[in-house]
């Protein structure tokens, strides 16, 4: 057993829509993130993606509506929805997802991430 200390976890890195592992349970990814600017709509068919607000305000936007998200918030989406963060300033965030899931779901871009960097 380690105590993690999440803000000294984003200290260690700047690059920003990459996320880092900083945990795992039960097969699930416990991941850490710095966001800023425009995500690209995609889903994740098989696995729920739950989203939680460490610093800052992220909305996330679905094909029928956004969300906003401030510190201490959090938003689980359901596998197959279709959705798209945005953050006009930095945002830190928490990801619990399974450590199946797929950055970007089936699309490839310039910003998925194949591999996550643990730290």
């Amino acid at each position: 057993m380690e105590v993690i200390n999440v803000k000294e976890k984003f200290n260690l890195f700047q690059d920003r829509w990459s996320p880092k592992i900083i945990g795992e349970l039960n097969n699930q990814a416990i991941k850490i993130a710095k966001v800023k600017g425009e995500f690209i709509w995609h889903d994740h068919k098989d696995e729920d993606e739950l989203f939680f607000i460490i610093k800052g305000q992220l909305k996330i936007e679905f094909r029928d509506g956004v969300k906003v998200l401030n510190e201490g918030d959090m938003l689980i989406i359901p596998k197959g929805i279709e959705h798209k963060p945005i953050a006009e300033e930095e945002v830190w965030l928490m990801l619990f997802e399974p450590k199946s899931i797929k950055h970007t779901g089936e699309i490839q871009h310039e910003l998925t991430k194949d591999n996550y960097e643990k730290i």
